[in-house]
């Protein structure tokens, strides 16, 4: 068996789920935008340089989730996927995913799951290992559960659930992983196929030195 795995935002999406989640709910009015937009700005772009504080992010990140009942996030979410979501999908990027329909493939993000699922089944794609939000009985504490998957938790995160699953990164004869991004380099080195897909400049001449391939999905 083979491996496909896709990291998401600005990979798959021409854009970042995260980001758009919280312009999403500065727009809609449940975010007070003098509070929220200059740092949801911030953190992306510390994301963008490599100098993310994941937990310090999914803090700000995960709190709006715990203030409003789960049925109104995901009638909020519905309208994220239609109004922000579905333009940042590219005929490219299902064509990908649709290569790889022989193989095992997963989306791994850094992205929390309740804003993730929704996206992944747009792909047809039915594994997910993404950032936790805590829950309890079926509403959102604010809090991450376990480890985020970001950098290195993306390796920790991957190998728990190949783990899970009776299997190790070893047994794949051939594993891909797909992204954008500096972020990704600890697991794109652990892969027999990294793949940069409109890299970041970090990622752009990582991937020329080390001869991996470069494509683009837009």
């Amino acid at each position: 068996m083979k491996l496909a795995l896709f990291d998401l935002d600005n990979t798959l999406l021409s854009g970042d789920s995260d980001f758009e989640w919280a312009q999403f709910l500065i727009a809609k009015g449940v975010l007070d935008p003098e509070v929220y937009e200059a740092r949801n700005l911030h953190f992306y772009q510390q994301y963008k340089a490599g100098t993310l504080d994941i937990h310090e992010f999914l803090d700000f990140q995960l709190k709006p989730l715990s203030r409003h009942p789960r049925r109104m996030l995901e009638a909020w979410h519905r309208e994220f996927m239609a109004e922000r979501i579905l333009p940042l999908i590219g005929e490219p990027a299902r064509r990908l995913v649709e290569q790889h329909r022989e193989d095992l493939r997963v989306v791994i993000t850094a992205t929390n799951r309740f804003v993730t699922a929704p996206i992944v089944r747009e792909f047809g794609i039915r594994h997910l290992i993404a950032t936790e939000p805590e829950e309890r009985e079926e509403e959102f504490t604010g809090q991450v559960a376990g480890v985020p998957s970001f950098r290195e938790g993306k390796i920790v995160r991957l190998e728990d659930w190949l783990r899970r699953q009776g299997r190790t990164l070893g047994d794949f004869s051939q594993s891909w992983f797909y992204s954008d991004s500096l972020n990704d380099l600890p697991l794109l080195a652990r892969v027999t196929h990294p793949v940069a897909v409109d890299p970041d400049e970090t990622l752009m001449a990582h991937a020329r030195e080390a001869g991996w391939p470069i494509i683009s999905l837009r």
